[in-house]
């Protein structure tokens, strides 16, 4: 795999200190977190005064994950004398039932979103104070935490992120072993060259979406990044229609054309997001872009399949360079209408926290940490005890080896590739920080659409890059004006 440079943190110097910007990532958030003056809270006046507290967050793709939740949940509160509440709902409804919310005044004291949590900046309240405090307890977090839930703008802590989930990709080995790559492709070429191949002499097709849903806005990102172009620069700047960038654009969009002639078929428009795991579990998909949630349903499902399903990391573009988008986020936000006391949710906030091992293990490892020593194993529930951890790779040592959820007679080790996942893992908006701007431009599916648009010869690829990159500023300069992003005007 070829060596990313990590991406720079608004929140450093102006200028980015190029032999170790991740580092310079961490100190300058941990910095940040160092100079809140802001109290800590109190639970137990927050609590003489409230006694409930409602959450709202979406139902997890690995459902016992939301049964070990509630009870947890539940638990919690009737130890501290709360009456907590939790509802589920689909994650494609997050948005627009906080945005009815937050018109109405009133709903749930806590909220789970992901990256789109920036856009409700305005109606949320300030969670420096947990950010600062999760610091002093459990050290740096993973820098994308800090770049999905501060404005560097306005310096606000708009939310607060406990988890967060890989994005790999899953592919059949058997059918990649049969056109010769046992371990599957390794670069976008690969993936289109021999995806090709299987498609025309195995009937099998590669899965990677092109719809208005949460994995094909995945893909559209991760595939732009590995052409080396962005939506955005490090400091709020649209940069899709400029130069070398937009250049580029055009070739990735070329790209996924000519992947979906050769290796797709016209189901991908119109998927929504358990279409590619549908596919892989019923043996329709050679290749998706996913979590490892398809292959956990496989294994109760079609265990034939599963033992089937191998992971790669993200694939290199034509220059090796390679980039994942954080699948999905937990990230919590509190709206200024939350009846509830704002301490009670942090400190239950708090306890999920140092409780994160059992989320790991719940969502059968499907949950990262933010807060690496949140998660450190402690010899139970079927994996390794782990004295320390600084760093995923020192966690996933003890997680991926020795998956405990493994099907008997299933090859060890599957999940391996994963280890390194911190190192090609970033964020909606990379280079630079998650925004309003950036989660609009997500959750109105701008760059599946281009991509789609170009491949169904709707309009010639540069004719495609240039509406998107149109739209997509004409919502920068929106953001822009309410004074919530940077850049130029």
């Amino acid at each position: 795999m070829s060596q990313n440079k990590p991406p720079f943190s608004s929140t450093a110097a102006a200028t980015p200190a190029r032999p170790s910007r991740r580092r310079v990532l961490q100190a300058a958030g941990a910095a940040g977190l160092a100079s809140i003056a802001m109290p800590l809270f109190r639970i137990r006046s927050a609590m003489a005064a409230e006694r409930s507290l409602k959450i709202l967050q979406w139902s997890h793709f690995v459902p016992s994950y939301d049964t070990w939740f509630d009870n947890f949940a539940k638990e919690w509160g009737k130890a501290n004398g709360v009456n907590v509440v939790v509802d589920h709902i689909n994650i494609g409804d997050l948005v627009t039932t906080t945005t009815s919310e937050m018109s109405a005044g009133s709903g749930h004291d806590l909220i789970e979103l992901g990256p789109e949590a920036a856009q409700f900046m305005p109606n949320v309240l300030d969670m420096a104070d947990i950010n600062q405090e999760a610091g002093k307890q459990f050290g740096a977090p993973f820098f994308v935490a800090e770049r999905v839930s501060r404005n560097p703008v306005t310096k606000a802590w708009y939310a607060f992120c406990h988890g967060w989930t890989i994005d790999c990709g899953d592919y059949r080995q058997s059918l990649w072993k049969k056109a010769g790559m046992p371990q599957g492709p390794d670069s976008w070429q690969e993936l289109l060259e021999v995806g090709a191949r299987i498609r025309d002499e195995q009937g099998v097709k590669v899965g990677i979406g092109m719809s208005q849903e949460l994995d094909s806005n995945m893909a559209a990102r991760s595939i732009l990044w590995a052409w080396d172009t962005y939506v955005q620069d490090e400091w709020d700047n649209v940069v899709l229609n400029k130069g070398v960038f937009r250049r580029r654009a055009v070739e990735a969009v070329k790209y996924m054309t000519d992947l979906f002639q050769k290796a797709m078929t016209p189901a991908v428009f119109s998927w929504n997001a358990a279409s590619n795991n549908q596919d892989l579990i019923a043996g329709q998909a050679s290749y998706i872009l996913n979590s490892i949630s398809a292959y956990r349903s496989a294994q109760q499902s079609k265990p034939d399949i599963a033992r089937d399903v191998f992971f790669t990391g993200p694939l290199a573009g034509p220059n090796g360079t390679r980039w994942a988008n954080v699948h999905v986020l937990y990230n919590y936000i509190i709206p200024k209408f939350a009846k509830a006391g704002e301490d009670t949710a942090k400190q239950f906030i708090l306890h999920l926290l140092k409780s994160y091992d059992q989320a790991v293990y719940q969502s059968k490892l499907y949950n990262s940490p933010s807060y690496f020593n949140t998660a450190v194993p402690d010899g139970e529930r079927g994996y390794d005890k782990v004295d320390g951890a600084s760093t995923l790779k020192q966690l996933s040592d003890a997680w991926f080896t020795h998956d405990p959820f493994k099907l008997d007679g299933e090859a060890d080790g599957k999940l391996a590739s994963l280890k390194s996942a911190t190192e090609w893992t970033t964020n909606l908006g990379h280079p630079g920080y998650s925004s309003p701007a950036v989660g609009e431009v997500f959750n109105t599916f701008i760059l599946p659409n281009m991509m789609a648009k170009a491949a169904r010869g709707d309009l010639k690829p540069e004719e495609a890059v240039d509406e998107a990159a149109g739209r997509i500023s004409k919502i920068y300069e929106n953001w822009r004006k309410r004074g919530l992003i940077g850049g130029d005007a």
